[in-house]
C-alpha cells in the first residue's frame, strides 16, 4: 500500500530538483550577463574620460584595475635590450608576435607597454621580426590594462625573448626593474607609423550574449523537465485511467 505514493513522491522530488537545478543555473547565467554588462559600461566610461596624469598612474596592484581602459600620453625612452616577443598572437587575420618593451619614464619608473604586432617568419620560427626602436626621448598614447590574456603553456614561467606569456611579478624580478602594475597598449599615431608595427587592437571581450544564451538553454531544458514530468505523470494516467505504479 506505501510502495505506490513512495515512488510517486520519489519521482516528484527528482523532477523538483532537477527544475530547480537548471532553473537556478539560468540565472546565474543571467546574472553573470549582468555583472559583465556592468563591467563593460564601466569600461566605456572609463575610455570617455580625460587623459590621465602620469603622476596619477597606480604604483601598486591593488589600485591598478580602477585605472583599466584609461587613456594616458606618457613620455620616455625605451629600454629596447629588454623587448620580449610573446610567440602565437594573431592580428588582421595572420599569426605572429606582440611586441613588449618597456618605457623608463620621466620620473625614473618604468612601464612595460604592449607596443604592437610584428609577423612571424614561418619557416624560421626563431627569427625575431624587423622594426624600430626610436633612440631618445618619445612620446607614447595608450591605454592602460592588465598583461595580454595568457595562453595555454607546458611547464612552469617562461623566460627568454620569445615566450608564451608575460607576468609582470616574473618579468621585473627577471630584469631588475620596479615596473609599475600596469601595461599601456599604445595606441596607432601618425608619428609611429612608420615603426614597422601593426596596432589593429581588438576591443575587450565581454561575450554578454553568449551567457544569455546559455541562459536560454537552462530555462528551456527547465521547461522541457516539467512537460515530461506533466506529460508521463498527469496527464498520460488520466488518459488512461489509472495512477502511475
Amino acid at each position: 500500500m506505501t510502495a505506490v505514493p513512495s515512488r510517486r513522491l520519489v519521482v516528484l522530488l527528482a523532477a523538483l530538483l532537477a527544475v530547480a537545478l537548471t532553473a537556478r543555473l539560468g540565472f546565474w547565467q543571467l546574472d553573470r550577463a549582468a555583472q559583465k554588462q556592468a563591467m563593460q559600461t564601466r569600461l566605456d566610461e572609463r575610455a570617455q574620460l580625460p587623459e590621465l596624469r602620469p603622476a596619477e598612474m597606480a604604483l601598486d596592484a591593488a589600485a591598478a584595475p580602477a585605472q583599466y581602459e584609461r587613456l594616458v600620453r606618457l613620455r620616455g625612452r625605451w629600454l629596447a635590450d629588454k623587448t620580449v616577443f610573446l610567440d602565437n598572437r594573431p592580428m588582421a587575420g595572420r599569426v605572429g608576435f606582440y611586441v613588449l618593451t618597456p618605457l623608463l619614464l620621466d620620473d625614473g619608473t618604468p612601464l612595460l607597454v604592449l607596443r604592437g604586432w610584428a609577423p612571424r617568419n614561418a619557416a624560421q620560427r626563431a627569427e625575431l621580426p624587423s622594426f624600430q626602436t626610436p633612440a631618445g626621448q618619445v612620446e607614447v598614447r595608450g591605454k592602460l590594462g592588465p598583461t595580454p590574456s595568457r595562453l595555454y603553456q607546458f611547464g612552469a614561467a617562461e623566460s627568454g625573448t620569445i615566450r608564451q606569456n608575460v607576468d609582470l611579478s616574473d618579468y621585473a624580478r627577471e630584469t631588475g626593474l620596479a615596473l609599475r602594475p600596469l601595461v599601456l597598449q599604445q595606441l596607432p599615431t601618425p608619428a609611429d607609423a612608420a615603426d614597422g608595427l601593426l596596432r589593429q587592437w581588438p576591443a575587450p571581450a565581454v561575450d554578454i550574449h553568449k551567457h544569455y544564451g546559455y541562459a536560454f538553454q537552462w530555462f528551456a531544458l527547465s521547461a522541457l523537465l516539467v512537460g515530461l514530468y506533466a506529460w508521463f505523470q498527469i496527464i498520460q494516467p488520466r488518459r488512461k485511467g489509472r495512477i502511475p505504479s
